[in-house]
């Protein structure tokens, strides 16, 4: 009998937005979004000289059964520009890869081609399983096909893959001596970190950037996410933050009116006729949220769309505003609501891991810009049982652990990590803004977006972004030496 999970090919979810029909659906975590990528500033992206490399990686690191012996090929990346040899004990910087393909990982990520130089260091680039070319049991499909596939998709296995993977790349480079460092962004960003709990001999630290690591277990209040967000509209403008919140009743109004679903898709320029005005304010609750998840220089998005909607003119209604904010983001050249859509490997793998192992329980309370919509752990774990067969379980650090707060789990067990954040990001509020020891280090800005400080470099980056990275570097420089200096590895 076929898998449940098969039957989400056919059923749309975007995973970049909370919609209000789906509660399983969770913003995504990705350091740079798929609209993000259209929108960037070319200047931003770096050249390649990554190289490409498949490992044998083991299917099951922690089982003995027969099946647990086969192997699928997982990719890595290597950019050897900068390395200076293993004869010098040069550091190794391991960027872990997270939701999605490694494609673009060695032009995304600047912050380690931008500061390689400075530390002689190698560059390695790991693919998450099930992603990208990293797929088990020789396709997709057969990934994918049923529980006894898809049941190796987890975060617990992903980081023992890194451990072996790095393992062979410092056995094959005789590089025994070069310490190393991860990195990662986002969900990325939390792998890192478990990784460093997990694996302390084979990294000597871990930079997390926006790693909503503590939006777990209701350490975070549920309402976190959509509150930053409300927060960052309404200090770029009160009108528009006024615009926007009476706007879902209004949309209600006119949607019940004769016609009015089609008065709608005209004044929205939907690509095809609205069938209820639900799929409308899914389409703008994802763009408000992509925005302030991604509201970094020198655009500033939510800037943006505000200007549009204040801009407009003063017989304007409501809704011809909140169109004009639209406009003011995206532009007018195509229709953007209500499209053709498809179910991307990300969106389709981030809502499993969501529902088998992340359940990162995001609401939205009544002091928002939104409409109210309490996180149901209920209605959540019957979602996921409803498409995927399973319901959600604790994460595998908090059974480890004994079901301790990660908070605690850091504070005993955990050293030298960077947790980096912006606080306009809005999951910033499931990050840790304050040291928890002397080696578990909070970086945060004021301003700031997703894993903006670990991008490239840009000539337009405004000082507190410059003066971050200089302090994430020196930080990583102080435990370079401190490990020369331990292990009398520098010859």
């Amino acid at each position: 009998m076929e898998h449940p999970l098969l039957l989400l090919c056919t059923f749309l979810i975007f995973s970049t937005y909370l919609t209000t029909t789906h509660s399983l659906t969770i913003p995504r975590l990705s350091p740079i979004s798929e609209w993000e990528k259209t929108l960037q500033d070319p200047t931003t992206f770096v050249a390649s000289d990554a190289k490409e490399f498949y490992y044998n990686q083991t299917l099951d690191h922690f089982n003995y059964r027969p099946e647990s012996y086969t192997t699928f090929q997982q990719r890595y990346l290597i950019d050897f520009k900068y390395w200076g040899g293993a004869d010098s004990s040069a550091p190794i910087f391991a960027y872990l890869g997270a939701e999605e393909a490694l494609d673009n990982a060695p032009s995304n990520i600047g912050f380690l081609t931008d500061n390689a130089a400075s530390f002689n260091a190698l560059l390695v680039y790991i693919e998450h399983r099930y992603y990208g070319k990293s797929i088990p049991f020789g396709s997709r499909e057969e990934a994918f096909k049923n529980a006894s596939t898809i049941g190796y998709f987890n975060s617990a296995q992903a980081i023992a893959d890194y451990a072996e993977v790095l393992i062979h790349i410092k056995k094959t480079l005789h590089a025994k001596k070069s310490p190393i460092i991860v990195l990662g962004g986002s969900y990325g960003g939390m792998l890192a970190t478990w990784f460093r709990l997990k694996y302390p001999h084979l990294t000597i630290g871990a930079l997390a950037s926006s790693a909503p690591i503590l939006y777990f277990d209701y350490i975070t209040p549920p309402n976190s996410y959509y509150d930053v967000v409300t927060r960052d509209f309404r200090e770029a403008s009160e009108t528009c933050y006024e615009t926007i919140r009476k706007s879902w009743s209004e949309i209600d109004r006119v949607a019940s009116q004769p016609n009015g679903l089609s008065i709608l898709s005209h004044i929205f320029n939907t690509c095809n006729p609205l069938n209820n005005s639900s799929s409308l304010k899914d389409y703008l609750y994802f763009l408000y949220t992509i925005a302030a998840q991604y509201n970094r220089p020198p655009r500033y998005p939510v800037s943006e769309i505000c200007s549009g909607i204040d801009g407009a003119s003063s017989e304007s209604n409501i809704l011809s505003k909140i169109y004009a904010g639209l406009v003011a983001y995206r532009g007018n050249t195509t229709c953007r609501v209500n499209g053709p859509s498809n179910v991307s490997e990300t969106n389709f793998g981030w809502t499993w891991q969501t529902c088998s192992e992340f359940v990162i329980p995001i609401g939205i309370g009544n002091n928002t810009m939104f409409e109210p919509k309490p996180f149901s752990l209920k209605l959540y774990a019957n979602e996921c049982k409803k498409h995927f067969g399973v319901l959600p379980r604790p994460h595998w650090i908090t059974t480890y652990y004994g079901g301790y707060d990660i908070k605690l789990v850091l504070k005993r067990f955990g050293s030298n990590i960077i947790f980096s954040n912006g606080l306009k990001d809005p999951y910033s509020s499931g990050g840790v803004l304050d040291n928890i020891s002397e080696n578990l280090i909070a970086l945060h800005t004021v301003n700031g977006s997703h894993c903006l400080d670990i991008l490239a470099e840009n000539k337009k980056d405004p000082e507190w972004l410059v003066e971050q990275r200089k302090k994430e570097v020196e930080i990583m420089k102080g435990w370079i030496s401190q490990y020369y200096s331990d292990f009398g590895a520098f010859k």
